[in-house]
């Protein structure tokens, strides 16, 4: 059986849709394989986790250099994401994906692709990247960027200050924005 869908909004963005096994002890639920997305090296792997209170946005977030793949451990958070690569197919595309306890998916993030969250509830976020992390190779753009459209579902965002200050796409050199990842 499949594991693996492509989201048709955004070129390469695709959800790892999860399986559990459970009995009155409990459930067992494999939540990544580095086979499920041959197209990346996950020599440089590197896990992550990141909890957040409900109301909190963090993003949009992308790089030149990584990949991202959430699963959501605990709570429910809304994924954002946007295509800003201006050689895609899908550019200027976004999308909105409700994760974690009503939908338990993996998503895997293409470079190239902003992402953030909008926690719905108090949130754990897993997150596996395909490299070490590199401040240089972290960006952002604002969340709230027209271009996008985006409905984060939360009126009053808590922010970041780095956040605060992510440019709109129009105001980012396109020396800043990466190229679609082959």
């Amino acid at each position: 059986m499949k594991h693996i869908e492509n989201i048709e909004e955004i070129a390469g963005l695709q959800l790892a849709r999860l399986r559990s096994v459970g009995d009155q002890r409990g459930r067992f639920m494999e939540t990544f394989r580095t086979e499920w997305f041959p197209q990346r090296s996950w020599e440089r792997m590197q896990c992550n986790r990141s909890d957040s209170r409900a109301g909190v946005l963090r993003g949009l977030h992308y790089h030149f250099r990584q990949v991202d793949y959430w699963y959501v451990v605990h709570g429910r958070l809304l994924a954002c994401l946007a295509d800003i690569r201006p050689d895609s197919p899908t550019y200027l595309h976004s999308v909105s994906i409700e994760m974690g306890e009503r939908n338990e998916i993996g998503l895997f993030i293409p470079v190239g692709v902003a992402h953030g969250f909008a926690a719905l509830s108090d949130v754990t976020l897993s997150y596996t990247v395909d490299n070490y992390f590199d401040g240089k190779d972290e960006r952002g753009v604002a969340w709230n960027d027209p271009a996008f459209g985006l409905d984060w579902r939360i009126s009053e965002p808590l922010l970041s200050e780095r956040d605060r200050q992510n440019r709109l796409l129009r105001d980012i050199p396109s020396s800043e924005i990466p190229p679609l990842d082959q």
